[in-house]
């Protein structure tokens, strides 16, 4: 019961900061199998939480995570805050991370 627990806990997490966040970041990064994540990140205590990722492997599959669909057998919504400054991130237009999103 208390992974029941705790996922709920996240879950209401990650909805709470996605319902009240005003201000939103959108990031783009390559990586080396030639897949590309498109992320949505709110700050949160000093930080960047990321609440969407959306992963367009090069085979063309598209994942998509966010609190309602946190991890399935591929992978999941990265559980670590982001940093521009350190991680390959590129800023990215809110429009081309939509257009990722809703592909």
């Amino acid at each position: 019961m208390a992974d029941l627990e705790r996922m709920a806990e996240i879950v209401a997490y990650y909805r709470a900061l996605d319902e009240r966040a005003t201000l939103r970041h959108y990031f783009r990064h390559e990586d080396e199998e030639g897949g590309r994540w498109y992320i949505e990140a709110v700050p949160d205590r000093g930080e960047l939480i990321v609440l969407k990722q959306a992963e367009l492997t090069s085979a063309g599959q598209l994942h998509r995570y966010s609190w309602e669909h946190l991890e399935d057998e591929r992978g999941g919504l990265t559980d670590q805050a982001i940093d521009p400054e350190v991680d390959p991130l590129e800023a990215i237009p809110g429009e081309e991370f939509q257009r990722a999103w809703n592909r």
